[in-house]
């Protein structure tokens, strides 16, 4: 383990350095996230003027939501039931997942993804775009007491990264 005062190597376990006696017990502890504020990363998601998410029923025909996707001109849709997230269906998993098989015989539930990450309205640009990363998402559900009040797709982050950096 290195000393983050003098960075002599100890070894693994050690309370003190051996070089400098630095108190090593702590140097594992996990320390809060860096704050963003005063930066276009700190900005809140309410910056960005998300709307209202599109929300279906799991036991909706997944030929059904498509069809709401193509005519809303959407390419994610909220699954909820009794106003709760319990899911999210994209375009992603209309293409890779339900291609080729008989739509009228699934409902979304069959192809949507459970249990999505979510983000919560007050969380920064900084979060979401690491979320999105870390799970290689484009779209990531905006929550409020376990209800979707909104959807971060990636394009709208760097939307907003080009017209703030102008």
């Amino acid at each position: 383990m290195l000393c983050p005062v003098c960075r002599f190597d100890n070894f693994e376990g050690d309370d003190n350095c051996s070089n400098c006696g630095a108190d090593l017990a702590t140097s594992d502890t996990p320390q809060p996230a860096q704050e963003f504020h005063d930066t276009i990363l700190g900005d809140h998601l309410d910056r960005l003027g998300i709307g209202s998410p599109q929300t279906v029923d799991p036991r909706m025909p997944v030929s059904e939501a498509i069809r709401q996707m193509h005519e809303s001109n959407t390419d994610c849709l909220l699954v909820t039931e009794g106003g709760k997230l319990v899911g999210i269906f994209t375009d992603r998993d209309a293409v890779v997942k339900v291609a080729g098989k008989r739509q009228d015989a699934f409902d979304v539930r069959d192809f949507m993804t459970p249990d999505p990450v979510v983000l919560r309205h007050d969380d920064t640009i900084a979060v979401a775009i690491h979320k999105m990363a870390i799970g290689e998402f484009r779209h990531i559900p905006i929550v409020e007491d376990g209800r979707p009040i909104g959807v971060v797709a990636a394009a709208d982050v760097f939307r907003h990264l080009v017209e703030s950096l102008g």
